[in-house]
């Protein structure tokens, strides 16, 4: 059985939801300038150190560069991503991951969006920072973590 090539009707979203439970794991794909790649290759080098690479193979198929807003699109099963969104790939790769719990809860058939599913996926890219600080062995990205996870607890929107 395979991955459906977009997850948009219901019969579409239980077949992907069946898919995960029974372990599925994306092949991912990046799409966009070698730039772009590069940098999503750091971001995901990150996600293995803190041990989140598979949660996004999980939930997100691709990756793709764009000229807007970065965003996931749920009925394709990627995050579009602009330049500016990779630059910093502590912080790219904390919103990867709170962008790929979203995309969990959509094929949960939870309410993926708007006040409490915000909360729960910050909370995600939250326990991700954590996780890498406690891995990683590189100092800077330790820095990066503390002054983000720092960020969010000053923010009058952190949860």
């Amino acid at each position: 059985m395979s991955f459906p090539e977009r997850v948009y009707t219901a019969k579409e979203v239980k077949k992907a939801r069946e898919l995960v439970i029974k372990g599925y794991k994306h092949t991912l794909t990046v799409e966009g300038s070698p730039e772009f790649k590069q940098n999503i290759y750091k971001i995901l080098e990150l996600a293995k150190t803190a041990d989140y690479y598979d949660f996004l193979r999980t939930y997100i198929k691709k990756i793709v560069e764009i000229d807007g807003l970065t965003q996931l699109r749920e009925t394709e099963v990627a995050i579009w991503a602009n330049k500016f969104a990779v630059e910093n790939p502590v912080d790219a790769a904390s919103l990867f991951v709170q962008k790929a719990y979203s995309m969990k809860e959509y094929l949960d058939g939870e309410l993926y969006y708007g006040g409490m599913a915000e909360k729960r996926a910050i909370e995600k890219r939250l326990e991700f920072l954590e996780a890498l600080k406690n891995k990683t062995k590189d100092e800077s990205v330790k820095a990066e973590c503390i002054r983000l996870l720092q960020m969010w607890k000053d923010s009058s929107i952190a949860y």
